[in-house]
């Protein structure tokens, strides 16, 4: 049996199909994942969207290209490419606006949804998203540096290896459970090193005070991948933005403090 359940797939052309999760009904959430080795729509918040599909919303979790189980064309993976894919992937389901959730990766895809299409956006949150510092800062990460280290190293990707960096992601080890190693060991012998190594994120700081949807942001303050100085970037540079630090947390906020996560995160989309 699968680690990682099979939900429904759509063409966006190019030859390109993207893998996605789909519950609930009613006003959209979609939910955009980390990168790192194995990392999955469905891996990253299968803890938290059956909580939002339950309380009126439409849940959308698809698999960013070079992740999951969508595509992984051989070629570089900067934002720009990646935040093209997202807006066509919206519009062959006939979404012309949700609310995004963000982590990491999926928190400065999210961001740049935003930029470059802000009627689609209503409202964000975003959970230690990328991009909030120079590319230089990140390389000096503990988590980010144990990440490509493994990925890049010649021992190849192992369930051992997988548990060294992972367990990185959050304060507490012991919440890395057999389960989240065996979702990510599945999809990570599937990925082409490319992906990781060219997946570009520009410095999106300076574009803060340009975001229109009202932001909400959580961060772990014990976070390895991304400083946690970036909360302060969003609460003095955005223009609607509440943030919430947690201590004794680290990179995964939805996974570390889940009934947290959902709850604000539910009222918050409710709020007129």
């Amino acid at each position: 049996m699968s680690a990682v359940p099979e939900g429904k797939y759509v063409d966006i052309g190019d030859g390109l199909r993207v893998h996605y999760h789909d519950a609930g009904s009613g006003p959209v959430v979609v939910f955009l994942h980390g990168s790192g080795p194995g990392a999955s729509g469905w891996s990253n918040f299968r803890r938290n969207y059956p909580y939002f599909a339950q309380r009126g919303y439409r849940t959308l979790l698809p698999d960013t290209l070079g992740f999951g189980y969508s595509s992984k064309p051989d070629q570089d993976y900067p934002l720009d490419f990646l935040v093209g894919a997202l807006r066509r992937f919206l519009a062959k389901l006939g979404v012309e606006r949700c609310a995004v959730v963000g982590n990491s990766h999926g928190g400065a895809l999210a961001i740049g949804l935003a930029l470059a299409a802000p009627e689609t956006v209503s409202k964000l949150v975003l959970m230690a998203p990328g991009g909030l510092e120079v590319r230089e800062t990140y390389m000096k990460m503990e988590g980010i540096r144990t990440m490509m280290k493994v990925f890049l190293g010649e021992g190849g990707i192992t369930r051992e290896s997988m548990r060294q960096v992972f367990g990185l992601q959050l304060f507490d080890p012991a919440v890395l459970t057999d389960d989240i190693i065996s979702e990510r060991l599945e999809i990570a012998v599937t990925q082409p090193k490319r992906v990781l190594t060219s997946l570009g994120v520009p410095h999106l700081a300076p574009e803060l005070p340009k975001l229109i949807p009202p932001v909400l942001a959580f961060w772990g303050v014990n976070d390895k991948f991304c400083p946690v100085s970036g909360a302060h970037s969003i609460a003095t540079s955005c223009k609607k933005a509440r943030v919430m630090l947690l201590n004794e947390c680290g990179h995964w906020v939805m996974v570390e403090y889940p009934d947290l996560f959902n709850r604000m995160s539910v009222d918050f989309l409710g709020e007129t």
